[in-house]
């Protein structure tokens, strides 16, 4: 269902930069190429963006030079099209250097209630390499993302907060962080993914879990088995000849399992084993591959899945 027009804001900056050679990535002229330009070079960006855009380029610039000016640009403009109940969303290109004054700026005088994000590159538009085309899709994820609002910051797949984000980096393409805080949330192949403490559907299971414990029903049987070099399918074989009632798979990378492994874990599954695959990777959670036979997790850590295993099986069932 369209849910209104995203308006982009250019403002100039790397992600609009050019340079000599396409490996230069530090010798380049920011603020060249202009926003529907940038567009335009983008597959897929109007099925991210859900609907219709309107783009404006407010400034072309490098976002060192960012003045007084611009900022009272883009918030006027900014107020505009927050009134307007076409525009469901504000996208806005800048340059790195300033990025974090001009996120905070705007959050101090919007009363977002709408998601403003500001997206950005750390390597021209010419280079081998560009950041900039899939920040912008980042961008539009979180532009269209359910319970996104107020003045964000997207780079490298994450998700910042204007008070928060604070570049760090002078050349890394993940240059900016959230600090002691942590970001907001993450972007994965076209998805966000916000930073939250509890699932509600878990939630409302661990409720009923919470009941029978106190009633004195038995905990079920959940174990955790890893991948790695060389594994096998006997451990598994085993603890289900000996009744396990859950396993959880400390898989490694995106839910990866060695064949034998996967063979027994496919095997327990048939015979009513619950499993839920994780990674043993300490960063991220596993994404849905297509045709993976193995149910994922939460996106928690194996130690962590298996509580909440446990508590699904008390629960009164297994959450798809």
């Amino acid at each position: 269902m369209n849910a209104g027009k995203i308006v982009v804001l250019g403002t100039g900056g790397t992600i609009a930069g050019k340079a000599g050679s396409a490996g230069d990535n530090v010798g380049y002229v920011a603020g060249q190429v202009g926003v529907q330009e940038l567009l335009e070079a983008v597959p897929g960006l109007m099925q991210a963006a859900q609907g219709p855009l309107q783009v404006e380029q407010v400034a072309q610039i490098d976002s060192k030079d960012m003045e007084f000016s611009v900022w009272s640009d883009l918030a006027t403009r900014c107020l505009r099209y927050l009134a307007d109940d076409t525009v469901r969303a504000i996208v806005i290109t800048h340059g790195t250097d300033t990025l974090e004054e001009t996120a905070w700026f705007l959050q101090s005088v919007l009363n977002a209630t709408k998601p403003v994000v500001l997206t950005c590159a750390m390597r021209p538009a010419t280079a081998m390499a560009p950041d900039g085309p899939h920040n912008l899709l980042d961008a539009m994820a979180v532009a269209t993302a359910p319970g996104a609002r107020g003045v964000l910051a997207v780079c490298a797949g994450v998700v910042h907060g204007a008070r928060q984000v604070q570049k760090v980096h002078p050349y890394r393409v993940d240059a900016f962080s959230s600090g002691e805080t942590g970001p907001l949330g993450w972007v994965e192949e076209g998805y966000v993914r916000w930073a939250e403490t509890c699932l509600p559907a878990l939630c409302g299971r661990a409720q009923a879990a919470l009941e029978k414990i106190a009633n004195g029903a038995p905990w079920p049987r959940v174990e955790i088995v890893m991948n790695y070099a060389g594994a096998c399918g006997a451990t598994v074989d085993a603890l289900v000849r000996d009744g396990v009632q859950g396993l959880v798979v400390a898989a490694t990378g995106n839910g990866s399992v060695h064949h034998d492994l996967q063979a027994a874990l496919e095997r327990a599954q048939t015979a009513g084993v619950a499993i839920r695959v994780s990674t043993r990777c300490a960063q991220g959670q596993v994404l849905p591959r297509t045709g993976a036979l193995l149910p994922l997790g939460h996106g928690l850590s194996p130690v962590k899945e298996r509580v909440s295993l446990i508590l699904e099986l008390l629960g009164g069932g297994i959450l798809a």
